[in-house]
């Protein structure tokens, strides 16, 4: 198991600490309304993202296999949702000039990983490679893998909000801050337009 967990986690690395949909989501959000604001999502993501692991696990990928129509929807959804989170940013000025804005919940966060595209096609790629055809110890590996990818996903899009939160440290005043918000919906602009593309 450790040998497995150790190969695991150097494979989840890359993707996991790159910036991706879920990371600049995460990292935005801290920016505008700290780290504490970004925990909500997070937990909402995490939940989502151990419940839908452990179901590709236990044979979804079987489902999106023979539905491509199912993945690619997701794909625009998850676009699509992505650029409206990007065009709050991008219409945003500092805290104080928009009362409305509001970090994202448990929901947003949920919604996120279940319109990601990237996600699903992480966890089958992750499962073909690290779960073995041995039926009777096959729940306990799914239920590790499951744990150890949620676990590694937490710390990645924690450093990357704990980043976010300092960065905006560095842009309290409002043209800087109008400048970061610009920034960062601009980034998830482009997500948004790499997932539909990609």
């Amino acid at each position: 198991m450790f040998e497995m967990t150790l190969a695991l986690v150097l494979f989840l690395f890359p993707l996991a600490y790159s910036p991706g949909p879920g990371n600049m989501f995460f990292a935005a959000g801290a920016a505008r309304f700290g780290f504490r604001a970004t925990l909500p999502a997070s937990a909402g993501y995490h939940v989502a993202t151990w419940v839908v692991t452990a179901a590709i696990g236990l044979g979804l990928v079987t489902t999106l296999e023979t539905a491509p129509g199912l993945f690619q929807a997701l794909k625009l959804a998850g676009a699509a949702y992505v650029f409206r989170i990007a065009a709050r940013f991008l219409g945003a000025g500092v805290a104080e000039d928009a009362p409305d804005a509001r970090p994202a919940t448990f929901r947003d966060g949920a919604v996120l990983l279940l319109l990601n595209p990237k996600a699903y096609v992480i966890i089958a790629l992750m499962f073909t490679q690290f779960l073995d055809g041995d039926a009777g110890s096959a729940l306990i590996t799914v239920i590790a893998i499951t744990s150890i990818f949620t676990l590694n996903n937490l710390i990645a899009f924690s450093l990357w909000s704990l980043a976010g939160a300092q960065l905006a440290r560095a842009f309290a005043h409002a043209a800087s801050a109008r400048a970061l918000n610009l920034t960062f919906g601009a980034i998830l602009a482009s997500v948004a337009l790499w997932m539909v593309l990609a």
